[in-house]
């Protein structure tokens, strides 16, 4: 008797471990339909977010009102066709590269040379954080 309850537990032991392995798998946004090492591309800000994004910004690369209201007509525009290719799914990634180089080229010829300077290093900052919340 004693034997059967020992070989009971065993295999009750491995059969919980075999779920929750099977079943504690991260899945994605789509329940696990994704291609593996695909993810999807982040949502776009709101107009609420992209005037955030502008102000701290503004505050950083210490900008004129001018240059503050040109960079917030760049990045408005700049996310509004981030938006138009993201719709129908997955977008090109030299398409996305490239949009991204021209926006970034916008932002430059609105700042000073000073300014050009202290955006490339917001960039490397921000891009750091970015990454560090992705892999979480």
């Amino acid at each position: 008797m004693k034997f059967k309850m020992n070989k009971i537990w065993k295999t009750l032991v491995v059969v919980l471990f075999i779920a929750t392995t099977a079943f504690g798998q991260q899945r994605g946004p789509k329940g696990g339909q994704q291609a593996q090492n695909q993810q999807s591309p982040p949502p776009v800000p709101t107009t609420k977010q992209i005037i955030k994004i502008v102000d701290k910004f503004s505050r950083e690369l210490l900008l004129s009102k001018e240059q503050k209201s040109e960079v917030l007509e760049i990045y408005k525009t700049h996310f509004k066709e981030v938006e138009s290719k993201t719709k129908s799914g997955r977008p090109n990634r030299s398409e996305m590269d490239e949009l991204k180089m021209n926006f970034e080229d916008k932002v430059k010829a609105v700042l000073s040379k000073d300014q050009q300077k202290l955006f490339t290093a917001y960039q490397k900052k921000n891009n750091k954080r970015e990454k560090s919340q992705r892999k979480k």
